[in-house]
């Protein structure tokens, strides 16, 4: 199978999955579920469930395993988009062309959208159905995602971007804010599958969790790149909307030429961690080119 017929499968399924397990939260609060299933299935492309399906299919853990994290994974990024468009935060109307959840409803829903998003990923690690094996690990993989999400991953970064607006910074501070705001959640997809694999060998581990921070902060490059280069139709938001807004990205630092050099080095980085794996890795490097070449 291609892996654009394997990432719609898997996309198809996790968007109902994820519709089944918001339909079936009891029916206390209507509109607050409506908003917590409108996040979660605004549009996504569903890259980190991808990365999940792919490292797991390879690393052969069961589906129950690799579902019960990609839901957990997705709940927390769809919080983090939820609370990041705020106008406390970026202060956002359009999210993948359609508009943010505190324009679809109103600013208090999707506050407390996001909170109750980010707390139902927790709810998942802790209580769907999951193998024998991962059952002793649900401890660790909530310290797992815990660590991505908070002080020490996507929330620190986002503290130091919005800290950093309209500030000079260094190369080393901009791939630091990033390897936490967005490369910490796209490591832990790896992480938690290492968790539930049984007799993984520690270098093997160490090689997929450098490739996850490797395609993580290429991930945020190719971001700022289209972010100048692609019209806003195509982004599904406002083209130049970081550029506006004082941000810190790659081709304001480095220039569009420069930003494109340092795509390029982190992707040959990524492609070198699977190299050096005994694994079939063909889907992880057809993920590697499709991360460093997409469109929006």
């Amino acid at each position: 199978m291609q892996l654009a017929s394997l990432h719609q499968h898997i996309k198809q399924r996790l968007d109902a999955s994820l519709q089944d397990f918001i339909n079936d939260l009891p029916d206390a609060a209507p509109r607050l579920k409506e908003s917590m299933l409108y996040a979660l299935t605004n549009g996504g492309k569903r890259m980190r469930p991808l990365l999940v399906h792919l490292v797991g299919n390879m690393l052969d853990i069961p589906d129950n395993d690799q579902r019960a994290i990609s839901m957990a994974i997705e709940c927390i990024h769809a919080y983090s988009l939820v609370h990041d468009d705020l106008p406390a935060m970026d202060d956002d109307d359009l999210r993948r062309g359609n508009p943010t959840c505190h324009i679809a409803f109103d600013e208090a829903t999707a506050i407390l959208a996001g909170d109750a998003l980010q707390t139902q990923a927790f709810s998942i690690v802790a209580e769907h159905p999951m193998s024998a094996f991962a059952n002793h690990r649900r401890a660790q993989l909530v310290a797992v995602l815990a660590r991505a999400a908070g002080y020490s991953g996507m929330c620190g970064g986002q503290a130091i971007d919005l800290a950093a607006t309209g500030k000079q910074i260094t190369l080393a501070e901009l791939q630091h804010l990033h390897q936490l705001k967005t490369g910490a959640l796209l490591t832990a997809c790896v992480e938690m599958v290492c968790l539930v694999t049984e007799q993984l060998d520690s270098n093997h581990q160490q090689l997929l969790c450098r490739f996850a921070n490797r395609i993580g902060l290429a991930f945020q490059v190719q971001d700022d790149i289209l972010d100048v280069t692609a019209s806003t139709e195509t982004l599904g938001k406002p083209k130049g909307s970081d550029e506006a807004r004082g941000k810190n990205t790659f081709p304001s630092l480095l220039g569009l030429d420069g930003a494109r050099q340092e795509l390029a080095k982190l992707h040959q980085e990524a492609l070198q961690a699977l190299d050096g794996l005994p694994y079939n890795t063909d889907y992880l490097v057809a993920f590697t080119d499709l991360m460093v070449s997409r469109s929006h």
